[in-house]
């Protein structure tokens, strides 16, 4: 089967280094169908950052060969976010988004992220080349718990207590788009997970922030929140910063949401305590374990903490989830981040599989 690249011709207008950052991009693109460092070769001199990807694209193959899978298609086009030019030198900020097609005999799928890359350019001999690449690798960010918030004034008292200190669980209000969930304004216990409306919001805003809520700098467990909440999983509004699972937005300058709604150990550690009313989930053993709306936490250097949350938005022929995430945006990506700059040999996972109901 012929491989197929598509990162486009040089548009005639392109020059200097511009020109110089296209023909980087359509050697991106070679290299991530091909699944080896080479193409790079010919336009980059950075040997760090080739090693590191060559490291990378490796795990890649080894991965698709073990799972059986065929990349047919790549697809890489670009977006400059920002650029610095001194003479004979140029820094540009780099968003890619890399598109990849893959077979599994019959089946097929395609798996999308954006990357960002910071790229130094030198002019030598009359000709742009590119010296130095550094990708920003967002997964890796810690999620600062930041200072501790007052409990929120309820002036309506509708909200002041949490589900688990009543006989029925609270109405969690205010609801953010509560115009889009009415039955919510009744809810009982009993209300069913939807799985089919969290993917399907998982994959409306994969690449951009819903404007309906704060979008944070390390974004991935608001994103996955808001999917889980999208499915109909209520809050437990508390009104504290550390405890219940709840979002009311910004008010005045403060925060107001719990750290399980924004942080990833936060919420896995909520999930994890097992609670008896609200998001309800149960820790399994296997990603095969999982189901559409389900959870992965990652803790990229093993010790304990976890930096990273993805949500279960689609199966691959095998039956092994694809998740998306924010922070590095993603769709469909499959789940063991092997393909990922924060991926290391003591990586960890946490699977949370989401109550059927609630």
């Amino acid at each position: 089967m012929a491989l197929q690249s598509e990162a486009g011709r040089r548009p005639p207008a392109l020059h200097g280094w511009r020109a110089a950052v296209h023909e980087y991009v359509k050697c991106v693109s070679e290299a991530e169908i091909d699944m080896t460092a080479g193409p790079l070769t010919a336009v980059a001199e950075d040997d760090k950052h080739l090693g590191r990807l060559e490291t990378r694209l490796k795990r890649m193959r080894e991965r698709e060969h073990r799972r059986g899978a065929f990349p047919e298609r790549q697809e890489a086009r670009a977006v400059l976010l920002g650029f610095r030019e001194e003479g004979r030198t140029a820094a540009v900020r780099l968003q890619l988004h890399l598109k990849r097609s893959l077979s599994f005999g019959e089946a097929s799928y395609t798996e999308e992220k954006l990357e960002i890359e910071r790229i130094r350019l030198e002019l030598r001999n009359g000709v742009w080349r590119v010296t130095g690449i550094e990708p920003e690798i967002a997964e890796r960010r810690r999620e600062p718990p930041g200072p501790a918030a007052p409990p929120d004034p309820d002036p309506e008292g509708t909200a002041g207590r949490s589900g688990q200190e009543q006989d029925e669980p609270a109405i969690p209000l205010p609801y953010i788009n509560g115009r889009l969930l009415p039955h919510f304004q009744k809810m009982r216990a009993g209300i069913p997970y939807r799985r089919d409306l969290a993917a399907a919001y998982a994959d409306r805003w994969w690449n951009e922030p819903n404007p309906a809520y704060e979008k944070f700098e390390v974004n991935c467990t608001n994103y996955v929140s808001q999917c889980l909440f999208a499915g109909h999983a209520p809050m437990n509004y508390t009104g504290r910063r550390d405890s219940g699972w709840w979002y009311k937005g910004r008010s005045g300058g403060r925060e107001l949401w719990s750290y399980s709604w924004a942080v990833s150990h936060a919420l896995q550690s909520y999930l994890a305590r097992g609670a008896t009313s609200g998001l309800q989930a149960v820790q399994v053993e296997s990603p095969a374990d999982l189901m559409l709306g389900d959870v992965i936490f990652y803790d990229w250097d093993g010790d304990g903490r976890f930096q990273h949350s993805t949500i279960v938005t689609a199966f691959d022929s095998a039956g092994m989830p694809l998740v998306n995430a924010n922070t590095t945006a993603s769709r469909h990506r499959y789940w063991d981040y092997r393909d990922s700059y924060a991926w290391t040999e003591r990586t960890r996972y946490k699977f949370f599989h989401i109550a059927d109901e609630f």
